[in-house]
């Protein structure tokens, strides 16, 4: 499985829990597409390209977003300027300032089904990629004449998610590496976001790993179904959070627990 490890990495290899985040939406208010569409002269996409989108194939969709920019001239350093000019969640600048303070506890990674120009983009600008030691999301690079193009990250067998990317695929292969790495397991697994296809990596949680799933989003409204249901696959505590604060004041909590 290919990743964007991060060789600047030099927090402590024996943390005891795993934080993963998605990254649109959840680390940065918005779709990190829709602020490239703003560079747009017309600041939207054409009815032809919107229409052209088929359930479950968003990253098809992105693809051909971004072919069409680069058609309309939009430049690599415009695309830059937008990307970092996104807007952190409420919290989330706070929540990773705690992370850093507690990075002997805390070994975090995105999960995304971004790409890695906008993610890496947005984080380096920021100034907290050297917290994350690896980024699963769909390779991107720019072509010779400028445009962005984007690249599935993985197949699989997943029936629920989109075929570019299965985000419990992702997650269990990624425990049990570290684990053979560290010779020993996470006590506790987090796992933070706020869409459709963040469910998915939840099943693989148990009962002692806690979802963070972003309030009134459909990975909260979803989750709240299995609940509901009693089904047997979520078996994870749902914290439902606003704010990055929210979700620190529930790490401060566990992490006295020792």
């Amino acid at each position: 499985m290919a990743s964007l490890s991060n060789p600047n990495h030099t927090a402590p290899q024996d943390q005891r829990f795993l934080m993963l985040f998605d990254f649109d939406e959840t680390i940065i208010s918005e779709n990190s597409d829709d602020a490239a569409v703003h560079l747009l002269p017309d600041q939207q996409l054409p009815a032809w390209l919107i229409n052209s989108y088929r359930e479950g194939q968003y990253h098809e969709f992105s693809a051909k977003i971004l072919a069409y920019m680069a058609d309309q001239g939009v430049t690599k350093e415009s695309i830059q300027s937008a990307v970092e000019k996104i807007p952190p969640n409420p919290g989330l600048l706070d929540l990773f300032h705690y992370l850093q303070s507690h990075q002997h506890d805390f070994e975090l990674v995105v999960v995304s089904d971004a790409n890695t120009y906008f993610i890496e983009t947005w984080l380096e600008h920021t100034g907290v990629r050297h917290l994350f030691r690896s980024i699963f999301t769909n390779p991107s690079y720019f072509d010779a004449r400028g445009g962005l193009v984007l690249r599935p990250f993985h197949s699989h067998s997943c029936p629920r998610c989109p075929e570019n990317m299965c985000k419990q695929a992702i997650l269990r292969e990624y425990l049990a590496a570290r684990e053979q790495e560290r010779g020993v397991g996470f006590q506790r697994v987090f796992y933070v976001g706020d869409g459709s296809n963040d469910v998915c990596p939840t099943q693989a949680l148990g009962s002692q790993d806690t979802v963070f799933a972003r309030r009134d989003y459909p990975m909260h409204r979803l989750l709240l179904e299995m609940q509901q249901s009693q089904s047997a696959k979520f078996k994870a505590n749902m914290v439902p959070w606003v704010t990055g604060d929210d979700i620190v004041d529930c790490l401060e909590k566990m992490v006295k627990e020792r």
